[in-house]
């Protein structure tokens, strides 16, 4: 075993970057003794933040030596923006650029072994990001979202309007320069939320850390905006090797679609678990996703 594959100590650093004209919150993660360590890129998914869940990945990650950067997306975290929780997957988009040009210019790191990693929202940025970027050693995209239409068309007929309402609902107002119109990024299965089957309420909250301050709320504006946006379209021009985890009893993204994604993946590896959308962060799911996931990093990233 080499030495980049030992379990290694590291530390932790705040970090941030500049996008669209406001700071983005980020941390740095650098494994202790390993000399020009190789860089993950990562960030949160739907409505969340970078502690929900991911420190354990990033740490993971690190204590086999390579570096990590974990960052919250504007509007969200610890990051400046207004309106708060504001879901928009094109800025989104921009805030991953960002990253990784500030990831880039960092120090004593491996600039030629970058690699993207995310989750369900962000499992289908990354693909989006690495479509224009062959330069990415490796992409882990988690229980992706990879396509509006799939992920609208599962949902109750009823939810479907009320989603329609809001959304121009919270247009009307941000025109006319009044506070958001917001709903319910969670809830059970008989009240109207964005992410509402009977997984999400637990799955959800189960990583929100005890002392959080997040508000269960977004800007409806988001709701015309999903339906819209597709990274399976862009799957077919990504050169990096990805790695796509996808659960098979996810209630909200049909597995099918991330299937139908990976087939467009020139170098795909396709890891199914038996679990629903928000198992692999947690408990004897974690324990196998990530150890999948750091063996195909090593494999990418050390030489």
């Amino acid at each position: 075993m080499t030495e980049n594959k030992r379990s290694l100590q590291f530390t932790r650093s705040d970090d941030y970057f500049i996008s669209g004209g406001m700071k983005c919150a980020g941390w740095l993660y650098r494994p202790e003794g390993a000399k020009n360590p190789p860089v993950l890129i990562m960030a949160h998914g739907f409505a969340a933040e970078r502690t929900f869940g991911l420190p354990l990945f990033a740490e993971s990650f690190s204590a086999k030596g390579i570096g990590v950067f974990l960052f919250d997306y504007r509007n969200f975290g610890d990051s400046e923006g207004s309106p708060r929780n504001l879901v928009n997957p094109y800025r989104h988009i921009r805030d991953w650029e960002a990253a990784l040009a500030h990831v880039k210019a960092l120090p004593d790191v491996n600039t030629d072994k970058i690699a993207l990693w995310g989750s369900s929202f962000s499992g289908g940025h990354v693909i989006c990001v690495a479509a224009r970027h062959p330069e990415i050693a490796a992409v882990i995209s988690q229980v992706p979202f990879v396509g509006g239409i799939a992920s609208t068309v599962i949902r109750k007929p009823k939810d479907i309007v009320t989603a329609v309402i809001a959304g121009w609902r919270d247009l009307g107002r941000k025109l006319t320069f009044r506070s958001p119109y917001c709903v319910p990024a969670i809830g059970p299965p008989d009240e109207f939320a964005i992410m509402n089957t009977e997984e999400c309420m637990a799955g959800y909250s189960a990583l929100i850390p005890e002392d959080s301050s997040w508000e269960n709320k977004v800007p409806a504006r988001v709701l015309l905006l999903v339906p819209l946006y597709s990274p399976m379209r862009q799957a077919g021009r990504v050169e990096s090797p990805v790695l796509m985890v996808t659960a098979e009893k996810d209630s909200l993204i049909p597995i099918k679609a991330v299937v139908k994604t990976a087939a467009r993946i020139k170098n795909v590896t396709l890891h199914r678990l038996p679990c629903n959308h928000f198992d692999p962060y947690v408990g004897e799911f974690f324990k196998e996703n990530v150890t999948v996931e750091t063996e195909f990093l090593e494999r990418h990233l050390f030489d």
